[in-house]
């Protein structure tokens, strides 16, 4: 018998200042599924993930949740300004039958200190903060927006694997397409108000979503020629020169006002590079260089040539320093040992993850082109501003609203505009994949293909570095740097590390803006928190769902129960087969712990 779904959204209507957002967005969430729900900046996503979450009430259409399921949102902006701790804050989310401990055993896995106060903690920090809120209760329901922004690779790795471990229901909102592989079940797409269904996952995505668009495509071609036939027979038919056929006039308006009303689908941007004068060969060339910060060392002994045309990423965990060895590459630092050498004619473009070029009262035609005028120049090509915009996706009513209000996304595509519009021959992008859709990010990967000049990368987007790089340095403890050809994938293969794992750190660790790194952990020599706990919790757990089960197994023997109360009987032994599969997970969780524990203790 199949399981009724644990939320579902039903013809979910919503219109922001006269124009509608969602028209008839649809979604059930089975248990134990994991959604994707994808679709343009702007689509309304987020707005829907936030009515599933019961935080945002449509104008029309039904929101079900079934009773004593629980629902956990993963909060954009929190407030931890009231909390002593951000420990307090995260233990607000556990409900009564949760674990009291799960909230510092997961700030703790994200690289959090619990007894720290929320008041010096970086934006990134507040992120981690929020996304352990949602996680440390085990709802049967999670609701995840973007939750990989500010983690850094391993800290992904880390909540692929905490998810893909979970039983409940998930909903995720990502821009990282390697996460929404490794994670979907199905994928909802939200296009144009309305919403589609996959029933696999997110990597059969793209050529389900071309299928949908080419029989759009096809629709409308027989449309255009249904109108012209309609058309041609109202000129040239004979019937029509002596009397108007009412009827086939109503029904070339009525094709008319379909093919005109019809929403068709967004653009995609179109970005092209400005490039500059051709550099020399050798653009920069790094001997032996190290720097330090107190006793932290984040270079150690670095030797690089960046010659014209690579395309160098830089991998790490949050705090490494990939933007301290950005800057020691540029000469906006002087090493403590070494020397760095440059070319000639060496013309940079800086992309800042940290928004901070952005004038939030500037009017957004003012900010792609500071300035000023009607006219921007793209390489060789000098386009106007409005032109300019809306090859970025901005529609005409945007030009003069302020930066401040636009969404994420759009002040991203603002400064991808004002970066491209200046003559380089190298790019510097660092986090240039934050808060930009999934089609935006292909046609960025495609413009840097074909841009002639030498590329630096800092990014934790896999898939997006597998594209765009040809040489991936990775932080590898201690100040030292790696050096490995080809992209994300070939770096991992070349250091013998598995597909999935995560290098230069086993878990998480706190953002700390432009400090270095901790040394390499040394191997494990005792258990975390949170394994002590449940190797601790987990006999009682499992000693308490084999008297649940033995009490289940009592009730269903009854010969009548069926024909008394079959919904009943249905109820009881949905609930045995649920606790039948924790009961086996609980035991090899505790058997799994046990033999690390003794491992450990034996050496």
């Amino acid at each position: 018998m199949a399981r009724p779904p644990v939320l579902t959204l039903q013809d979910i209507a919503l219109t922001f200042g006269g124009t509608p957002l969602l028209e008839a967005a649809s979604l059930q969430l089975g248990a134990g599924e994991r959604i994707a729900l994808v679709g343009r900046n702007g689509s309304g996503k987020s707005t829907l993930l936030k009515i599933a979450a019961g935080l945002v009430a449509p104008d029309s259409g039904r929101r079900f949740v079934q009773p004593d399921v629980t629902v956990r949102y993963l909060a954009q902006e929190p407030d931890l300004s009231q909390f002593a701790s951000v420990g307090a804050y995260v233990e607000t989310g556990l409900g009564p039958g949760d674990d009291p401990h799960a909230a510092r055993a997961t700030l703790e896995a994200l690289g959090l200190d619990p007894d720290a106060a929320p008041g010096p903690m970086s934006g990134g920090e507040i992120r981690r903060a929020a996304l352990a809120h949602a996680l440390a209760p085990n709802p049967d329901v999670l609701l995840l927006d973007e939750p990989t922004n500010h983690l850094d690779i391993a800290a992904i790795g880390w909540l692929e694997a905490e998810l893909k471990a979970r039983r409940g229901a998930l909903v995720l909102i990502s821009h990282d397409r390697r996460f929404l592989e490794n994670l979907s079940t199905a994928v909802v797409w939200l296009d144009r108000g309305r919403t589609h269904r996959m029933e696999r996952g997110f990597a059969a995505f793209e050529d389900w979503r071309d299928e949908i668009l080419a029989a759009e495509d096809d629709e409308r071609r027989r449309l255009d020629k249904k109108i012209a036939q309609e058309e041609e027979w109202l000129r040239y038919g004979v019937t029509a020169r002596r009397k108007r056929n009412m009827g086939r006039l109503r029904n070339l308006q009525a094709l008319r006002t379909e093919r005109r009303e019809a929403r068709r689908q967004t653009g995609l941007a179109d970005m092209q590079l400005a490039g500059a004068e051709r550099s020399g060969k050798r653009l920069i060339v790094a001997d032996h260089i190290s720097k330090a910060f107190g006793d932290k060392t984040v270079v150690k002994d670095l030797s690089l040539t960046v010659m014209r045309g690579d395309r160098i990423g830089l991998v790490g965990p949050n705090g490494v320093g990939k933007t301290t060895l950005v800057n020691l590459l540029l000469g906006r630092l002087s090493p403590d040992l070494g020397t760095v050498k440059f070319g000639v004619d060496l013309e940079i473009n800086l992309l800042d993850q940290r928004r901070a070029a952005l004038d939030p009262d500037m009017p957004l035609r003012q900010a792609i082109s500071p300035s000023g005028g009607d006219q921007i120049t793209v390489g060789h090509t000098t386009k106007h501003v409005a032109g300019y915009l809306k090859d970025f996706l901005f529609a005409p009513e945007q030009f003069n609203t302020p930066v401040g209000a636009l969404s994420g996304g759009e002040r991203a595509r603002v400064l991808l505009g004002r970066a491209f519009a200046m003559p380089s021959n190298i790019l510097v992008l660092d986090e240039p994949t934050n808060d930009l859709d999934l089609e935006t990010l292909d046609l960025l990967a495609e413009v840097i293909a074909d841009y002639d000049g030498t590329l630096l990368l800092v990014s934790h987007d896999r898939d997006f570095l597998d594209r765009t790089v040809t040489t991936t340095l990775v932080a590898e403890g201690e100040g030292r740097w790696g050096e490995y050809p080809g992209g994300y994938s070939d770096m991992l293969t070349q250091r013998g590390d598995a597909p999935g794992t995560e290098p230069a750190a086993a878990a998480p660790r706190a953002e700390k803006a432009e400090k270095a790194e901790k040394p390499r952990q040394e191997p494990q020599k005792k258990l975390s928190f949170r394994e002590k706990h449940d190797l601790e919790t987990l006999p009682d757990r499992i000693a308490a769902l084999e008297k649940e089960m033995a009490d289940l197994s009592d009730r269903l023997a009854d010969p009548n129960l069926y024909a008394r109360d079959p919904k009943r009987f249905d109820s009881l032994t949905k609930t045995l087969a649920d606790r039948q599969t924790e009961h086996a997970a609980a035991e090899e969780r505790w058997l799994e712990l046990e033999m690390k524990r003794e491992e450990l203790e034996a050496g």
